[in-house]
């Protein structure tokens, strides 16, 4: 069984919550363990909300993808297949200076109150990839998890 979605959601602080929810309720549905649910749920939210933070306006010159997506957007897509899931969180802004396919956390002050988002998706996601869009402007964070199920679940796969 494979269920997928994607959310453009305007670069606004309210659309994180929906976009977790709409997570949750999803693993919920399909059986996923609590969790696992609550580790994705989170590391999406700190996605989401470096798209929100970062995501800026796309560089001069270029409005948005040729996909029609504002630079006022961000776009949040979930595909659980099989036993992983995976969520992709790509936005319209100038993308990373220098793209990793690892993270390693920064140094972060003790009470900073941001900068702590990428290395926390990197411990509760299996793995995690960075990029930016290629041929246009933006950045994508995307991140796995393998699966675990409820007893009973109604949409494992056996």
């Amino acid at each position: 069984m494979s269920i997928w979605w994607s959310l453009h959601l305007r670069r606004e602080a309210a659309s994180v919550p929906l976009a977790r929810r709409l997570l949750m309720g999803t693993m919920e549905t399909a059986g996923v363990d609590p969790e696992i649910s609550y580790d994705l749920s989170l590391a999406l939210s700190e996605a989401c909300a470096n798209a929100v933070e970062h995501g800026g306006t796309a560089a001069p010159g270029e409005p948005g993808g040729p996909d029609g997506e504002s630079p006022a957007a961000y776009r949040v897509t979930a595909y659980l297949d099989g036993e992983t899931c995976r969520i992709e969180v790509a936005d319209t802004g100038p993308g990373f200076a220098r793209p990793r396919g690892r993270i390693r956390s920064p140094q972060v002050s003790p009470d900073a109150e941001s900068g702590r988002g990428l290395g926390l998706i990197e411990e509760l996601a299996d793995h995690v990839r960075i990029r930016n869009r290629p041929g246009r402007a933006g950045a994508v964070v995307s991140f796995d998890k393998m699966l675990k199920w409820r007893e009973g679940a109604p949409l494992v796969v056996t």
